[in-house]
């Protein structure tokens, strides 16, 4: 019997949890959807990711006014998923800021990576009918950006740490609270998507910079908050072990001549016993598998993902 397309029949609404992880420092789960955050300035927000739609990041505005009245400045967004970019016009932001990668590659397939994760995940996009369009950012950088926070609130960093999720991937560090948002870089307890991913670099380097930080709280992309320097590396050394068990798996079957429906087959057998429970892990497997494949043959960037496409892996590997 074939499972339900995707995250389709994921209808059960979320539990919503914030946490404030030091003065000025927020973030919020909820249980394995993507997170958000926001850190205070002396007098302005910086808020970080902006969720699917801009209903839902009115939800998330209505918990973070409980606590700071203070205007959005600046909406960070790591990567150009629409998920975590197409509610940016409920911040109001001055500014929108993306790395220079993440700008090019929303506008070489936004569009369509709309219309997929709004196929694939529908339960994220609250009244979809607000978005205006793609979301664009007004500062762009290339490696590093800096903003400087006022008063004694330290400052932000935007750093790329080397391909990983997608090509062009940022995490937010707050050296002040010894807090970093890491994105889709990492996931705690909750599985990768990595169908727009470079799996050998983010397995190593990049993975690498982002554990050099040292964080004391880590937000990742989904999943719970990463509070102390054990969970934090547990959570970094996680995902690293779960793109290595793809690596190893799709490596194999690739090699040995198998066919991708065998890679994935011999992904999940390893993966599930210790992911498979995880959230997402279903949705994501086929697609991650697919663009895993396609690096092993030679295929040095990721292929546009369409509603099409996303069928036609999912009735091979998962029908």
């Amino acid at each position: 019997m074939a499972k339900p397309f995707a995250s389709s029949a994921d209808t059960a609404e979320k539990k919503e949890t914030l946490e404030v992880l030091a003065d000025g420092v927020y973030a919020l789960t909820a249980e394995g959807d993507p997170n958000v955050g926001a850190v205070e300035g002396e007098d302005f927000i910086v808020c970080i990711e902006a969720r699917a739609t801009p209903a839902a990041a009115r939800d998330w505005l209505v918990e973070l006014r409980k606590h700071t009245q203070k205007p959005v400045r600046y909406l960070i967004l790591t990567h150009y998923h629409a998920v975590r970019v197409l509610g940016a016009s409920a911040f109001e932001a001055e500014d929108i800021i993306m790395s220079e990668a993440t700008a090019a590659l929303v506008e070489e397939r936004g569009e369509q990576d709309w219309a997929s994760e709004f196929g694939r995940m529908p339960r994220l996009f609250k009244q979809p009918e607000e978005i205006p369009g793609l979301t664009r950012p007004t500062i762009t950088f290339a490696d590093h950006h800096v903003i400087e926070l006022g008063g004694d609130r330290g400052r932000l960093e935007l750093q790329f740490c080397g391909r990983g999720h997608t090509e062009g991937d940022i995490a937010v560090w707050h050296e002040k609270s010894g807090t970093l948002f890491a994105g889709d870089l990492v996931e705690a307890q909750a599985a990768l998507y990595t169908g727009d991913a470079f799996h050998f670099d983010w397995a190593s380097d990049t993975l690498d910079r982002v554990k050099a930080f040292n964080a004391e709280h880590l937000v990742g992309g989904r999943g719970a908050v990463a509070n102390g320097r054990a969970e934090v590396d547990a959570a970094v050394e996680q995902t690293r072990e779960f793109l290595n068990g793809m690596i190893e798996h799709v490596g194999a079957a690739h090699k040995r001549g198998g066919t991708l429906k065998d890679a994935f087959e011999a992904t999940h057998t390893a993966l599930a016993p210790k992911f498979g429970h995880w959230p997402i892990f279903e949705h994501c497997l086929p697609f991650n598998v697919q663009r895993l494949w396609d690096e092993f043959d030679g295929i040095e960037r990721p292929r546009i993902w369409t509603m099409e496409r996303d069928r036609e892996v999912w009735d091979q590997l998962q029908g």
